[in-house]
Parts: structure tokens; sequence; C-alpha cells
């Protein structure tokens, strides 16, 4: 007799507790059922496999002799089915799962451990390997399967990657509180560009999303100080070395000591997640890039 097929989980889980309860009323008990739901389905299980399995002796419901085999079988699928509820609880908390994720700086600072905190709160038990990337990075991180997705303010591109838009950053000014422009509510590019400026090379692919806003306009500009990295640059604006244009997503949690001024013009600029085409991605990594997206859209100081 072919169980699994003859039967449904539903079944099988009334005619255990039968079993274990050793009556209608405490199998209905142990199911949070009614009684009459309990007898309707063993009456309709005795009849759909032309066999008795209780017999009732001293007022209890005792496994029939017949179906010995088939209380031996339930037995061995109802261990099964709890073992596979066991293993899909520890997968709802992210046991035995490791997420490797890469990010450029600007994002990696603030926005991903906010996103890694909502990940977390879903799977308790994940664990995350976060790794920090250069854009030129991006290529050797996710060809060499280090990680299942990069976090980038820039594309480029190539056959083998596939760059999903995040959100849309913008940028903003940041000074030293100490600073003559820290009190101003807004300021211009010209303005800025006025300004002995602490900046990212313009060579560089994030430096060239800060220098582009003065290019637009036409801007010659002063970079007394130039630094590889957002928080590298945010230290040298603390000591009030220079002011200087970084992303929003950089300056999220308000740095101590350090104004953060709205740009007057359109400085938008668009945020991906880099993938590989060939490999799609876990449950958990889609779900990592849903909180990220919420945690940076609007995006910080909207509005202002």
């Amino acid at each position: 007799m072919a169980i699994q097929t003859a039967l449904t989980l539903r079944q099988i889980e009334v005619i255990r507790a039968v079993m274990v309860s050793g009556s209608i009323v405490g199998a209905a008990r142990l199911l949070n059922v009614s009684q009459p739901g309990v007898s309707r389905t063993m009456k309709h299980v005795e009849s759909q496999l032309k066999i008795r399995l209780f017999t009732r002796t001293g007022g209890r419901y005792v496994p029939a002799p017949e179906a010995r085999d088939v209380f031996s079988q339930l037995q061995d699928v109802h261990k099964k089915i709890n073992d596979l509820q066991f293993s899909i609880g520890q997968l709802e908390r992210g046991r035995d799962v490791q997420l490797a994720i890469g990010s450029v700086p600007s994002i990696a600072n603030v926005m991903v451990p906010r996103a890694i905190a909502g990940l977390t709160g879903r799977f308790p038990d994940i664990r995350v390997n976060i790794e920090l990337l250069k854009i030129e990075e991006a290529i050797d991180y996710l060809m060499l399967n280090r990680g299942e997705l990069a976090c980038m303010s820039y594309r480029f591109d190539h056959p083998s990657i596939t760059f999903d838009p995040l959100v849309t950053g913008r940028l903003v000014c940041v000074a030293s509180n100490a600073h003559p422009i820290a009190a101003l509510a807004s300021i211009s590019t010209e303005e800025i560009s006025r300004l002995p400026l602490i900046g990212i090379d313009p060579n560089d692919p994030y430096g060239a999303i800060m220098a582009a806003i003065f290019e637009r306009e036409s801007l010659q500009y002063d970079t007394v100080i130039r630094a590889r990295f957002g928080t590298t640059v945010l230290g040298l604006v603390k000591q009030n070395l220079g002011i200087a244009v970084l992303d929003s997503f950089t300056v999220a949690d308000q740095p101590e000591g350090i104004a953060v001024i709205p740009i007057r013009e359109e400085t938008g600029f668009q945020t991906y997640v880099a993938r590989r085409n060939d490999i799609g991605l876990s449950g958990f990594a889609e779900q990592f890039i849903e909180i990220l997206k919420r945690e940076m859209s609007p995006g910080p100081l909207a509005g202002q």
C-alpha cells in the first residue's frame, strides 16, 4: 500500500492524533478542531483504505492489529514531516545561511548597516559578510563568486554583469560647524567653488560624480586636499580644513561637528546593484535589496 499517495498530510495528522490520544475527543483537542470533524475524517479514511484502523477497548481507540504496518509507516511519515518543518523553521531564521555582499564605501558606511539590521530582524540566525569595494574591484568580486551582489554608485559596461537601478542619490555640501557657511540654509555650486575644497580625485569614478556639478556650470574650483574615501573627507572637514561635496548617503547619520547644507542646483545621481547575469540571486539577497531600497528612499535630507 502506497500510504503517502493514498492519504493526505491532514489525514495522517488526524490518524496520528487519535493514536496518540486514544480518543476522538483527545484528537480534536490536540488538533484544535471539532470532534465531528475528526470522526468524519476517520470514517472517510477507513472507507478509502478499506481496512479498520482502530478498535475500541475500554473506551479507548487502540490501533487494530491488521493496521500495524500502516501505523509503522505513519510514524515514519510524521517524523519526516517534523524534520521538514524543523528545517523550514531553521531556514526561516537564516540558520546555516551566509550572505556575501560587496559595496562601495559611500553606500556601505551607513545604508548597508541599516539594511543588515532589517535583514537580521527577519532572519536572526543569518550570517553576513560585507566587503568594502572600490568601483574597479567589483568585477573580480562578482566574477570570482566572492559575493552575490555589489552596491554601486557608478555603472560600467560588462557582458556578464547586470546593473539594476537602486535609488537616486544626491550631493550635499558639508562644512565644519565652525565654518562661516555652516549656518546657511542652502548653497549654490558657484558659492561652493569660491571656497577651498576637500575632494576626491575627479579621475576616480566616485570623484567624477562630485566634480560633475562644477563642470556642468563651467566653474573652476580649488581642491586643496584630496582623499580617497568620503569618510576621510569628513574627518578633514571636521578639522575645518576646507568644505566638501559628498553624497547624502555618506552623511545620513549627520556626523557630529559637521553641517550638512543642501545644494540649490540639481545634483541627482543613480545608484545600482551589480550582479552576475548568469546566476540568480538568492531570496535572502533579494530581501536585502528590498530593505536597502527602503532605507535609501526617498533618501536622507529629503525635501531640503
